[in-house]
């Protein structure tokens, strides 16, 4: 079984990316289950509802998310009624859920974690207690296990891999949206990646306009931040997972770039 896990999407310019080349990714890499973070999806701050059914129309089969989940408030009601777009479910008393439970095509049972750190973010609940309540509470015949862990320093990341290795099938992280080169499969079987990147333009900070960034960096004052343009990279990664045991095969970066107008720039 193969899994494609796309990074945070920034943006107008991230989703043209996704819409662009996600049909050929699923052809040519062969993948079952299509996962993206889309937290950021409108205009860098949030998802809407209307943009989540267009990345879920456009092939994507779960959508997670993470703090900025809360910055469109109109996403609240939307949550309630669409399993498939996930907040993370250490939240306490929130909308939605961080779990979805689902088949491929071809029927094998899957689910998708979604949870967040607590080094400098919002000190909500444990999220390695509530991964354990979370596998506690997974129907016996699901094997494969996929967790979005959306936090901020590559220590608690890391300490999360080793926590849930041999318990899930991968475990990568999101949300600073630099990628890292430390793919590798763990001792007990789960794929893991500190950060999978973004999915957003090159020539910014963290997918904004570098000019508001500096700025801000500059005099301390509020900025209003907005995504940038030009040259948009999609930083994601594909995981091999043995269906039968849930164990990871192998877990590998796979980048794509584009211009403006959509057009794959690395054929």
């Amino acid at each position: 079984m193969k899994i494609l896990f796309i990074g945070d999407i920034v943006g107008r310019p991230g989703r043209r990316a996704v819409f662009s080349c996600l049909k050929r990714l699923l052809v040519d890499e062969e993948i079952d289950l299509a996962i993206a973070n889309c937290e950021n999806a409108a205009a860098g701050f949030g998802v809407t509802g209307k943009i989540a059914d267009q990345l879920l129309d456009a092939g994507l089969h779960v959508l997670t998310s993470g703090n900025h989940i809360w910055d469109k408030r109109e996403v609240l009601a939307y949550l309630e009624g669409e399993p498939r777009l996930l907040r993370p479910h250490n939240y306490p008393d929130a909308p939605g859920s961080g779990l979805y439970v689902g088949h491929t095509d071809t029927g094998v049972p899957f689910a998708v974690m979604n949870l967040q750190g607590r080094v400098y973010l919002p000190l909500i609940d444990c999220p390695f207690r509530q991964a354990d309540q979370l596998l506690a509470e997974l129907p016996s015949d699901v094997r494969v296990c996929f967790v979005d862990f959306h936090a901020e320093v590559t220590s608690e990341k890391n300490a999360f891999g080793r926590y849930l290795d041999g318990r899930v099938s991968a475990v990568v992280g999101t949300h600073t949206h630099v990628p890292t080169a430390d793919e590798r499969v763990l001792p007990g079987g789960t794929a893991y990646i500190t950060d999978v990147g973004m999915t957003g333009p090159l020539a910014s900070v963290i997918g904004m306009k570098p000019d508001e960034s500096l700025r801000r960096f500059l005099t301390a004052l509020p900025t209003r931040f907005e995504p940038a343009s030009g040259t948009v990279r999609l930083n994601a990664v594909v995981v091999d997972v043995d269906e039968r045991t849930g164990r990871a095969r192998s877990i590998r970066r796979c980048a794509q770039e584009y211009d403006s107008s959509g057009r794959n720039i690395m054929d």
